[in-house]
């Protein structure tokens, strides 16, 4: 049963399929492809899994394929160039629209390519793992990675669908999995305390690929996503609360060097962070920051940077993040389960300490 949410930004607003098989229903793409051509973009793991049974829905179409190499190591110009190749030697015009059959570094570079192809052409997203289903697919943020900072170069531009098809995690390795659990977590902290309830009892089914729990997770948090798109489009606001843990994490994978964390790994160890600083301020209690720590760490995340990082590594590259302005950092933090802000009114003391440990007091 497909279940369809619909993300609304007057002539941007798209909508969101979400169940099994929807990878094989050629309705759901010929309705949101405008022309003849399309050009796949997927990568080296997905293709082998999915390239076939995309292009047997897309049996209508002239089909091109570009595979890219796997690994957010990838999410380069070097990469993207291969994108734009591929659609200039096939002489696709600005009239053909591009699908995204993989996972978020798939999908941004696809939505970033889509952007500046002939100055904007059409694009689907099809997200093939538990990050990309309930996080990057959805909301229009595509872009690559600088050596100096994670997606510092991109442009905000909506795709015209995205198709989640729950089966395609069958296939995902458990490490992936819960890289996913991370972004569905991060919902239930910034908006939704109930789901994070739910949260709490349900990780091992989730883990295990359990159908149902899957799609309320997936389901959840796509309308949380949608919900703070609609009222904040390009990150003028309140959705950079979405970026919850996202300063320490996106500061660990460049340190780390691309790819040898997973990125929602690197999240994970974030928000244990970001909620240490918000008990620091007594703003969480003892309670509420076990609670969170618990949840991290049954999802299979790390619950610490890594032991290779100090405060001088982490306030270098927390420096160049997105949400610094004029010089001054702002942070994401919780003032309760369930309640998110952004904030420079912190103690940088505190800061230190929580940079100094990695997340955890010892």
């Amino acid at each position: 049963m497909t279940k369809t949410l619909n993300v609304e930004l007057g002539d941007r607003s798209y909508p969101i399929y979400i169940g099994p098989a929807c990878l094989g229903n050629d309705d759901l793409f010929s309705r949101h492809i405008s022309s003849r051509k399309v050009m796949i973009v997927t990568n080296e793991t997905v293709s082998p899994l999915y390239e076939a049974k995309l292009r047997a829905a897309l049996k209508d179409f002239e089909v091109d394929c570009v595979v890219l190499p796997d690994g957010e190591q990838y999410k380069n110009w070097e990469t993207l160039n291969l994108i734009f190749d591929a659609l200039l030697q096939k002489k696709h015009s600005r009239k053909t629209t591009l699908i995204a059959l993989g996972g978020g570094v798939v999908g941004d570079m696809t939505g970033f390519a889509a952007a500046s192809y002939q100055r904007g052409v059409d694009f689907i997203q099809v997200p093939t793992t538990l990050l990309s289903q309930v996080d990057s697919s959805v909301g229009g943020k595509t872009g690559i990675n600088h050596p100096l900072g994670k997606n510092m170069i991109g442009a905000f531009y909506q795709p015209n669908a995205v198709i989640i098809d729950t089966l395609t995690l069958n296939t995902l390795p458990p490490r992936e999995v819960s890289a996913g659990l991370a972004e569905v977590i991060k919902y239930g902290l910034i908006r939704d305390a109930d789901f994070f309830g739910w949260l709490e009892g349900n990780i091992q089914p989730l883990r295990q690929l359990d159908q149902a729990s899957l799609t309320h997770a997936i389901l959840t948090s796509c309308a949380c996503k949608a919900a703070i798109v609609e009222e904040d489009e390009t990150e003028g606001g309140v959705r950079a609360i979405l970026n919850l843990g996202h300063t320490f994490g996106h500061a660990i994978e460049t340190h780390q060097g691309y790819g040898n964390w997973l990125h929602g790994e690197a999240v994970g160890a974030g928000m244990v962070m970001a909620a240490q600083l918000s008990h620091s301020m007594q703003w969480l209690n003892d309670e509420a920051l076990q609670r969170i720590v618990r949840v991290v760490e049954q999802s299979g995340l790390p619950i610490k940077g890594p032991s290779n990082m100090n405060e001088a590594d982490y306030m270098a590259l927390m420096s160049v993040d997105k949400k610094v302005l004029d010089g001054a950092l702002r942070l994401v933090l919780l003032k309760r389960l369930g309640y998110a802000l952004v904030t420079e009114e912190f103690s940088a003391s505190a800061l230190g300490d929580v940079l100094k440990t990695g997340g955890l007091q010892h």
